[in-house]
Parts: C-alpha cells; structure tokens; sequence
C-alpha cells in the first residue's frame, strides 16, 4: 500500500512493443495500390507526384471530379484531406479548405462513400486518407479500418498520433498503409523508431511548422532527405510548401516523391464552383506533374 499522499507508480498507457514490424519495401505483386505504384515506379528510376486535396472543398461532387483530374493530369496518388474543425498542422490555406468542406456538409462517413464512388467509376490512382484522429476515433477505429479498406482506400496518415499510441491504439493492418510524418527537427535516433513502424512511404515534412507555400526550400533538405533514406527502406515523399515546377523539380531529384498540397487548395478556394474546376487544376498541376517525372 502507498503511503498517504503518495501517487501511485506510473504506467504507460500505451506500452511500446520492442522491434520493428514494419518499414519494409512490401512484395511489387502486393494488391495494395500504393505498393505496386512505388514498385512500378522504382523500375522505370521515375518519381511519384503526390497530390492533396481537402475532400468536399468546395463539395463531394467537385471533389469527385478533381481526383480523376488529378491523376489526367499527372498525380501518381492523391491524398484525400478529411476535413476537421482544429487542424493543427495546417496553415491558412488548408484551414479554410477544411472550413468549406464542412460548410458543404462534409464528414467522415461522406469521404469514405466518396472513396466508394471513384472506385465504383474505376478511378484506380491509389488514395490516402490525410486525417486527425479525432474523426477516426469518433467513428470507431475498427469499424473505420474496415469501411475504409472497404471503400478503396490504400492508405492512412494520422498527424496527431504518436507511432508508438497507433501500434496499440490503432494497429497495422493488411489492408491499409500507415503513412508517417517526419519532421525536419526529427534526430536520427527518433527516425528508425518512427520508420519501423510505417509501410507505403514515409511523409517528409520539408520545414518547421504548419503547411503552406513556401517562395525558397530548406537549404538543409538535402542533407535531412538524404539522412531519412539511410533510415528506412520505404520511398520518401517530401511535402510543405512546395507550390511551382522548379520546386518540384529541385525535391524530385534528392527524394522519390514529391507532395503538392495547399497549391491546389489555394486554387480551389479562388476558382469555387465552377464547370471549369476541375480543368483548371488540371492545367496548374501538368507542368509540376512534368517537372517531378522529368527529374
């Protein structure tokens, strides 16, 4: 018995299991998209353009619209952002996305028909869903690996759980891939905890705080790229900021992949709805699309 005034011993909500279970390049004949895309990718020495869009910004409709656009366009993988009323990680831009998606009526359940709705008209680029844990939990962590995977989706990234919670709190499954984020104050001792645990790729984040278009890149990119691939053996995709071809170019050539987000955002917040929409962003992204595949 402790002593009056005494707390109790401390333990650890979510106990870290030893060893990496993940972190693997998976077999190219795997059925997930987001493998056999990295696979396929790695043969022809090409890079991957990943693009973000926040789902029913300015609605569900346009946003099944985009995604094909996107992939017309050149997008090797769409990110599809769920939106959320306190999205931490997320600059101005992303934020107002987030605020017309919820404003049009988005919500959880309605991404995930979404996702159902381009599998059903054979949209096949592969699709990760970009959420805050808050939704997940609230739907229900096994009922939301199960729709999500049911639907079509290849991957998931959280932004707001720690790796060594998801192992307990939401653990790896087969079906979907667990994207994780690796900041650039990340030490190299942190980096293999983080990427063992990750499978698909693993999300560079190019610059200390929240995402946004940036005019120049880190001059320490290189450097901090390079030391994240000698941590795993997964493709490293580099997002945050980068907005234009030459940026895109410049990060295609030190990474395997290369995320284009509040760009896009910026433009649908501007274009709305519109019957060119769609087209619009298309034509913005061809150029970068060039740029990454070029490199």
């Amino acid at each position: 018995m402790d002593p009056p005034g005494c707390l109790p011993p401390l333990k650890l909500i979510f106990p870290r299991e030893p060893g990496c279970h993940l972190g693997k390049i998976v077999d190219p004949m795997s059925n997930n998209r987001i493998d056999r895309l990295f696979a396929d990718l790695r043969a022809k020495k090409r890079k991957a353009l990943v693009a973000y869009l926040v789902a029913g910004d300015p609605d569900l409709d346009s946003t099944a619209s985009l995604v094909p656009a996107l992939a017309e366009a050149g997008a090797d993988l769409v990110e599809l952002g769920v939106p959320f009323s306190d999205p931490l990680a997320d600059g101005i831009v992303n934020q107002l996305g987030c605020q017309r998606a919820l404003e049009s009526g988005t919500t959880l359940p309605k991404v995930l028909q979404l996702v159902a709705r381009l599998r059903r008209e054979k949209c096949e680029i592969p699709l990760v869903l970009f959420t805050y844990y808050n939704p997940v939990f609230a739907y229900g962590r096994e009922k939301f690996e199960k729709d999500a995977a049911q639907a079509g989706a290849d991957g998931l990234l959280l932004l707001d759980l720690p790796p060594e919670e998801a192992d307990q709190d939401l653990p790896p499954s087969a079906d979907l891939r667990r994207i994780v984020l690796v900041a650039p104050t990340t030490p190299e001792s942190r980096l293999k905890e983080i990427t063992c645990r990750a499978s698909g790729f693993v999300y560079y984040v190019s610059r200390e705080g929240v995402t946004g278009m940036q005019k120049s890149l880190p001059a320490t990119l290189s450097d901090r790229v390079a030391l994240l691939q000698k941590n795993t053996a997964l493709p490293v995709c580099v997002g945050f900021g980068i907005s234009n071809p030459e940026q895109a170019g410049q990060v295609a050539k030190l990474a395997d992949g290369v995320v284009v987000g509040s760009a896009i955002v910026d433009r649908i917040g501007k274009i709305g709805r519109n019957p060119n929409l769609a087209s619009e962003i298309g034509s913005f992204l061809r150029p970068i699309a060039a740029a990454v595949h070029a490199a």
